[in-house]
């Protein structure tokens, strides 16, 4: 009797293992091949406009992995593109919403913790979710923006290319 009861209550705890392990969700992530083409991207996009900026690729937790200063780029960009970048991957949204929020009246988006409220930093998505996010500065707001969206619809083609 013994010997069953031991027997079942071990087939148990190993099916109950079993569906713990399968309950467990498997995401994408941005690898550092696939973040160097994003940059890649934005930076032909700059360099096409004879922008100087910095450019910033950081994973879903907004750390970065890739960061570019072109050259002659004022200094001071590089924190304000991580910033961005930040911003964008843990808010799932671009940054100029919080700017948006702010010209609008809502100034209590300054006190989001970890929030950068400019324009210049996109969300980079995979079948839906945000993976990441980019982050541009160093020229007017709108031309930051346009070089992050131009890395940004690089992400697709980049991770097909890197299976």
């Amino acid at each position: 009797m013994n010997r069953i009861a031991v027997s079942i209550l071990s087939l148990v705890a190993l099916l109950y293992g079993a569906a713990l392990r399968a309950e467990l969700p498997t995401k994408p992530v941005l690898t550092l091949e696939v973040a160097l083409r994003i940059a890649d991207a934005a930076k032909e996009e700059a360099l096409k406009r004879g922008s100087t900026v910095v450019i910033v690729v950081v994973d879903e937790g907004g750390y970065p992995i890739v960061l570019e200063r072109l050259n002659d780029t004022q200094v001071a960009s590089v924190e304000v593109g991580i910033g961005k970048a930040r911003t964008a991957a843990i808010f799932r949204r671009p940054s100029k919403v919080f700017e948006d929020q702010v010209k609008n009246g809502r100034i209590a988006a300054l006190a989001l913790p970890g929030a950068t409220p400019l324009q210049g930093g996109i969300p980079i998505e995979y079948k839906g979710k945000v993976i990441g996010a980019i982050g541009v500065s160093g020229n007017t707001p709108s031309e930051d923006e346009d070089i992050a969206i131009a890395g940004a619809a690089a992400a697709e083609q980049a991770i097909a290319n890197a299976r």
